[in-house]
C-alpha cells in the first residue's frame, strides 16, 4: 500500500487509493506554518486491520518531522496510535 498527500490552501489530506479508489484517508488542517491538527481518518472495510490506519499515521509524521510542524491529534484513532507510538513523540504538539 502506497500512502499519497494532497494538500489545497490550510488543508488537507493524507490517503491510500486501490485501482484508483480511496480506501483510507486522514484528514488536516493547518493551525498556522507549523501546527498540523489531524481531525479524521477513515479506512473502508476491505483495508480494515491491515494497518492502513497506521500507514496514515506514520506518512504524516515523516511529512511533519521533513517540514518542522508539530501535531496535534484531534481524531481519536491518531490520538490512540500517538499514544501507543513514544517514538512520535517528537513531532506531538
Amino acid at each position: 500500500m502506497n500512502v499519497l498527500h494532497k494538500k489545497s490552501d490550510n488543508k488537507g489530506v493524507f490517503y491510500i487509493e486501490v485501482d484508483g479508489l480511496k480506501k483510507a484517508e486522514m484528514t488536516y488542517v493547518m493551525a498556522g506554518e507549523t501546527k498540523m491538527i489531524i481531525d479524521h481518518t477513515e479506512v473502508l472495510a476491505e483495508l480494515s486491520g491491515k494497518g492502513a490506519g497506521k500507514m496514515l499515521v506514520e506518512k504524516a509524521v515523516e511529512y511533519a518531522r521533513k517540514n518542522g510542524i508539530k501535531i496535534l491529534p484531534l481524531c481519536t484513532f491518531a490520538k490512540t496510535v500517538f499514544e501507543k507510538t513514544p517514538d512520535y513523540n517528537d513531532v506531538l504538539f
